[in-house]
């Protein structure tokens, strides 16, 4: 166990000894403060686990009309800001944090630059929270101030680390943080937001399309090659460009005109090309690994999103544009967030990456979750929604109770040279 130690040690020193190590890196190399602040994963996931629970939270008696809180703007808009963009950036920032030392082979963030990161992201949910007593430009000031410094840090890590093949993730993750302004120049010229909304739920679809597109195969080929030999996924490829090509000008024609039937037309076609796609990635081959399973379930829900924000649009009677929206938002946005947080936990904190029963029941909560939302839309049915809101509550809240003591504390001592 010593000697494992020193060798990693040794091979960390090697590798620095290749360059001159500026002083902010050698303090992360040696970075000795809070477990909670040594990856991006930790206190993002678990933050972001806490205010999306506590979102729905909020929103069930406000939406049934028991309740009321003094806002500037109307509690639907506020509900979906605080979804698209306070929870999902929390996640984008989790996994940026996370992956982009990958990518790059440099040190993560960490120590005070993470925790100021994180005290922003926080501070933004407060002034939306109180924007009626701050004034709402400047809540809005301080919300948009996240997205951007996030954007500077991790262009600032890819481009430094020469990862040009990475910048496509962050030119997404701009179209996200122009949304966010959108979102609040409208609300505060209009009194509302329908751009903001629809460049949101766009530029994290794309970037579900994009990452979820290498993510899961790469993780199916992994465990089909190790547990279950025979048919593999199909590696990214031509197919995979031209349906993210498919689905960027289907998605820009839906911002721009939500209501053209080629808007609707484009989106169909984009949603069955990611259905032949889903199916090239042997996913009915992984019912024995849940944490590899649900990456599947979770992208289903992208074309299911496509297929029916079109009929919504062409056959406007067959399907409201709320069932697409959220089978988008509550399916897909939901489900591949918390199949990523669980699996990235686990397997940053070096435990076993096997989904326990707790886990997988977080997994059928989010489900049901979607499904319902999906229903409620299609039947107007305030019981199916409200219904859905509870069992997200529970999901997240049961990710918080059950990983956030990983995120929190430090591994064991044989396992922290890895970590």
């Amino acid at each position: 166990m010593r000697l494992t130690q020193i060798n990693a040690e040794l091979c960390i020193d090697r590798h620095f000894a290749f360059m001159n190590v500026p002083a902010a890196l050698e303090r992360r190399r040696n970075y000795a403060g809070p477990a909670f602040f040594s990856y991006g994963f930790r206190p993002f996931f678990f933050g972001g686990a806490i205010w999306s629970a506590l979102t729905i939270l909020m929103w069930i008696p406000v939406h049934a009309g028991v309740w009321q809180w003094p806002s500037v703007i109307v509690p639907l808009d506020w509900h979906i800001h605080e979804m698209l963009y306070g929870y999902v950036p929390a996640m984008v920032a989790g996994f940026l944090l996370t992956a982009i030392p990958n990518w790059t082979g440099r040190l993560p963030v960490c120590g005070a630059p993470l925790a100021a990161l994180f005290a922003l992201w926080i501070a933004g949910r407060i002034a939306m929270l109180t924007n009626a007593v701050i004034g709402f430009p400047v809540a809005a000031m301080i919300d948009a101030a996240f997205l951007l410094v996030l954007l500077g840090v991790a262009a600032r890590e890819v481009i430094v680390g020469k990862n040009w093949r990475n910048l496509r993730v962050l030119v997404i993750v701009s179209a996200l943080a122009l949304g966010n302004i959108a979102f609040h120049v409208e609300v505060i010229r209009t009194g509302s937001a329908d751009y903001g909304t629809r460049i949101g739920i766009a530029a994290v679809i794309l970037l579900i399309s994009l990452v979820g597109g290498r993510i899961v195969p790469s993780f199916t080929n992994n465990w089909l090659v190790r547990e279950n030999p025979g048919r593999l996924p199909i590696p990214f490829g031509r197919y995979d460009m031209a349906t993210l090509a498919a689905s960027a000008v289907a998605l820009v024609c839906w911002i721009a005109a939500p209501s053209a039937i080629v808007s609707g037309a484009f989106l169909i076609a984009a949603g069955l090309m990611h259905a032949v796609r889903l199916a090239r990635w042997a996913g009915d081959r992984t019912w024995r690994d849940r944490l590899v399973l649900v990456l599947h379930v979770a992208y289903l829900f992208v074309p299911t999103g496509f297929l029916l924000t079109g009929i919504a649009i062409v056959w406007p009677l067959v399907a409201p544009a709320t069932a697409g929206i959220h089978a988008w938002t509550a399916g897909a946005i939901g489900l591949m967030t918390m199949a990523v947080m669980t699996r990235a936990s686990l397997g940053h904190t070096k435990r076993p990456l096997i989904a326990t029963p707790l886990t997988e029941a977080i997994y059928l909560c989010l489900l049901a979750a979607a499904s319902l939302r999906i229903a409620a839309a299609l039947t107007g049915s305030i019981g199916l929604l409200h219904g859905s809101a509870i069992l997200w509550v529970l999901a997240f809240g049961a990710f918080a109770a059950s990983y956030g003591p990983l995120l929190i504390r430090k591994p064991p001592v044989w396992q922290r040279a890895a970590v």
